[in-house]
């Protein structure tokens, strides 16, 4: 569904999520260095943590003496980093004193940072010794700082997964909406000294939102609005891919693995969500940990079309992301996360004899993502 609902984007964290929930949006896109052009993928996340039980102080919860006594943590969190041979993600916390949210519009302040509909601004920085000694941050070191226009032009709306009464009920652990799923920055990001312009038109970018009381296992990411046509060798400039999911949880109990997205095809949306039954949507997927390539495999279908979908991301240009859930653990320690990776997707139409090629498409500066719980 490309609907667009601000109302989404907007901070969730009230009643029982205030202390036991998480509340995120995610932005990642291509800057290109201003001395030699080289392409660099980056992300921007801005995340808050059970704000109902913060104080002056963040409280971290890989923390040994907050593990220790089950404390539970609380803070909002500024996390960035870039993709490819040197991937690396850097974690500035602040307490929950420092987060500032309006009501009605998509306003968000962490310390100097700031987020809205339409700009992103500040800066993060860890030194090599406190990266080295505080394992509870879960990052690496580095400096980066960024100011940056958005134009967020399509949208991946999951539906009823999301609606209104069920956010208010918190009917599943992990909620999820993509306000921009084909997203063009425009502006300055710096990292570790290195001056990068972000260009709209080859940006490649990317902007949604989690939010819920715990995360998903496995977890499953795909996106990307980089594309091409095999077939003609045109740029697809109005069109943008989108999968996600994995086991949700729905009031406690877990489904199936499911997961659901749509193909904005030129001003098309090509949607397969299991949600919305009457288009009878399936998708099997799977992914290969390779020692060199991780390799994702997927095919969705509904009633009319079928949608093929391969990529593959080179490990070392990869990285494990880092997130602890409200309750203080920390299950996943092998969440594949990545920018660089490059796919085709194959799009049939049916028809009573069988099927025909819609369009077969490369996709390049793929957002991918997939792991799953460690075994207990």
């Amino acid at each position: 569904m490309n609907k667009s609902d601000l109302s989404r984007n907007l901070y969730m964290l009230k009643g029982p999520l205030a202390k036991n929930g998480y509340d995120w949006w995610w932005h990642n896109f291509t800057g290109y260095s201003q001395t030699t052009g080289e392409a660099k993928s980056f992300f921007i996340e801005y995340f808050i943590c059970n704000p109902g039980l913060g104080n002056g102080h963040p409280i971290l919860g890989q923390l040994p003496t907050n593990q220790a006594i089950g404390r539970k943590p609380s803070y909002a969190l500024i996390k960035v980093g870039t993709w490819g041979k040197d991937a690396k993600q850097i974690h500035n916390f602040y307490p929950v004193s420092k987060f500032r949210s309006d009501e009605e519009k998509l306003n968000i302040s962490i310390g100097d940072c700031e987020l809205s509909e339409t700009h992103l601004k500040g800066k993060c920085f860890v030194s090599e010794e406190d990266a080295a000694e505080h394992a509870e941050y879960m990052c690496n070191a580095g400096n980066m700082s960024w100011q940056l226009k958005l134009n967020k032009k399509i949208a991946y709306n999951v539906g009823y997964g999301a609606s209104k009464l069920l956010r208010k009920i918190n009917a599943f652990e992990m909620f999820w909406h993509a306000e921009g799923i084909k997203t063009e920055y425009e502006g300055i990001v710096e990292l570790d000294g290195i001056t990068y312009d972000v260009i709209p038109e080859k940006s490649y970018g990317y902007a949604d939102k989690n939010w819920g009381s715990d995360f998903t296992s496995p977890w499953l990411w795909i996106s990307s609005c980089h594309m091409k046509s095999l077939l003609s060798d045109q740029v697809l400039e109005n069109s943008a891919v989108e999968f996600g999911g994995g086991k949700p949880k729905v009031f406690g109990k877990s489904l199936n693995r499911k997961l659901l997205g749509g193909f904005y095809y030129e001003g098309k949306m090509y949607d397969y969500n299991f949600s919305k039954f009457w288009r009878r949507s399936h998708i099997d997927f799977e992914f290969i940990e390779g020692e060199k390539i991780n390799t994702w495999k997927l095919k969705a279908e509904n009633r009319k079309t079928v949608l093929n979908l391969t990529l593959e991301c080179p490990v070392d240009e990869m990285l494990f992301i880092n997130y602890e859930a409200p309750n203080g653990s920390k299950k996943h320690n092998r969440l594949w996360n990545g920018g660089t990776g490059i796919g085709k997707i194959e799009l049939l139409k049916k028809h009573k004899k069988g099927v025909r090629v819609i369009d077969l498409i490369e996709i390049r500066n793929v957002g991918c993502e997939y792991g799953t719980y460690d075994a207990s």
